[in-house]
């Protein structure tokens, strides 16, 4: 008789599918709050949600990527341990909420958004700005890199899919410390796509240009985004760099004691999730990758995309949730 066959690492098969469980729960909690205006009461609702099923899972879960430092509620922080403390080791990188303002505001492309990876595959850094850049798969690779321009990044990026640079999109978070980088990148002739807020999606969007219209994302976002972009681009394929932001002796310190010592370091999307990785996301408002959370009368509706980098599997989740007290 043959053994049995194993995973290739600890993060089971079932998980790709109770991971789901997590950021639709989330999606759910946050999708009462949109468009009413409040972040913190949005952020507050999805964090407990997810903090909720997060410990219903069989793993030994530490967040390395959360959404504080400190145990300060309602965060998620960095530290904290999760899940029924029995199973795989694993580590955790979370955001319940992803657009707090779009959320608020009821804009396109909120999400609620998880990684999980086995113990030590995830970048374990401070909560603080990274700079970034990305694109999606096909390319050769060091297409593009932080030590460029965004003028030789959008060049590059022209080159390797063969059209001019004005057939090229970059997206860009609207915020005045880009405006010197929207200014050069409008003078190559390439386009931008603007967004609010919400990076996370932002870099995904690269993965599928033929849909989303994007083909590079270009930037300072949160460096909790840039770890779970990376997550999921380690499934889907594509490249990413990221640089944290230490620009003060404060920060520095912090990123020491996570056992950082190079605070000038570009991180490559293995470097920040290696190993086996498990993503989820769910739409809280609806956009250009996922439908935001529906709900009926009797039903609430929830459109969910799960990966798994060692498998290279996408699962499109469509749940129709009947049992509503289950999200009460």
């Amino acid at each position: 008789m043959s053994a049995k066959p194993t995973e290739a690492s600890g993060l089971e098969r079932i998980l790709t599918l109770e991971i789901a469980r997590v950021t639709e729960r989330a999606a759910v909690a946050a999708a009462r709050l949109r468009g009413r205006g409040d972040e913190m009461a949005a952020d507050q609702v999805a964090v407990d949600a997810m903090r909720q099923e997060l410990n219903r899972l069989p793993i030994d879960g530490t967040v390395v990527i959360g959404e504080g430092e400190r145990d300060e509620a309602p965060m998620l922080y960095i530290g904290e341990e999760v899940g029924t403390r029995e199973g795989a080791k694993v580590d955790i990188a979370l955001d319940p909420l992803e657009g707090t303002t779009i959320c608020a505001k009821n804009l396109p492309n909120s999400l609620a958004v998880i990684a999980i990876a086995e113990k030590g595959s995830l970048l374990y850094a401070p909560d603080v700005y990274m700079e970034k850049v990305a694109i999606g798969p096909g390319y050769p690779a060091n297409t593009v890199s932080l030590d460029a321009t965004p003028t030789e990044n959008i060049h590059a990026m022209a080159r390797a899919k063969g059209v001019p640079v004005e057939q090229v999109t970059a997206c860009i978070l609207d915020r005045p410390r880009h405006a010197r980088m929207i200014e050069e990148v409008r003078a190559t002739g390439a386009a931008i796509r603007l967004i609010g807020d919400g990076d996370v999606a932002g870099v995904i969007h690269t993965t599928d240009p033929d849909e989303t219209g994007i083909d590079i994302y270009l930037g300072i976002g949160g460096a909790p985004e840039g770890v779970l972009a990376a997550a999921a681009l380690r499934c889907i394929g594509g490249q990413m760099q990221g640089r944290l932001q230490l620009n003060t002796e404060e920060k520095v310190a912090r990123a020491a004691k996570m056992g950082i010592s190079d605070p000038n370091k570009i991180y490559t999307m293995e470097e920040m999730a290696s190993g086996d990785v498990l993503f989820a996301a769910t739409g809280v408002t609806d956009g250009n990758m996922l439908q935001g959370v529906r709900f009926t009368r009797d039903a609430i509706i929830t459109h969910t995309i799960v990966m798994r980098s060692s498998s290279k599997t996408v699962r499109e989740i469509k749940a129709r949730h009947q049992d509503l007290e289950k999200f009460d």
